[in-house]
C-alpha cells in the first residue's frame, strides 16, 4: 500500500475547507508533482481524470500519509466515497504514478473523478487554487 497521496484539490497544503483541515494537517507536504490527464472546476472543488495518453497535465502535491490504518477511510468518506458501491461514487481512489518535479517518479494514492464532466468546465492549466 502506498503510503502517499497526490492531492490535487482541497487536500493541498493550505486548501482544505474547515470540515477537513483537521485530517488535512496530518498530510505531510513532500513536493510538487503532476500526473498526464484533465482537471475540471466544479465550483469549490476541482475533479482530476487522469489519462495516460493526455496531453494535459494535472498539477498537485505529493501528501505523505501519517503512520494511521484510519486515514484512509476518514480521506475516502471525505471524498464521499461508497465502500459498497465505489463505481457509483462521484470519486474513486486508485494508484497513480506520478511525476516529482523535482525529479523521479513516485506511486500515490489519487482521487478519480468517476463521472462524466462538462469539458466547459476543464481546467486548461492543470492546475486549481482554492
Amino acid at each position: 500500500m502506498s503510503k502517499y497521496l497526490f492531492a490535487y484539490g482541497t487536500l493541498q497544503p493550505g486548501c482544505a475547507p474547515a470540515q477537513i483541515a483537521d485530517l488535512a494537517a496530518k498530510l505531510r507536504p513532500i513536493g510538487e508533482a503532476s500526473l498526464r490527464g484533465r482537471l475540471y472546476d466544479f465550483g469549490g472543488y476541482p475533479g482530476a481524470v487522469p489519462d495516460a495518453s493526455a496531453t494535459g497535465r494535472i498539477f498537485g502535491t505529493v501528501m505523505e500519509l501519517p503512520d494511521d490504518p484510519e486515514i484512509l477511510q476518514q480521506l475516502d468518506a471525505y471524498e464521499e466515497i461508497n465502500p459498497q458501491s465505489p463505481e457509483s461514487s462521484e470519486y474513486v481512489r486508485e494508484h497513480q504514478l506520478v511525476e516529482l518535479a523535482s525529479g523521479g517518479t513516485l506511486e500515490c494514492w489519487s482521487y478519480r473523478h468517476n463521472e462524466p464532466a462538462d469539458e466547459t468546465r476543464k481546467i486548461a492549466s492543470g492546475t486549481w487554487r482554492k
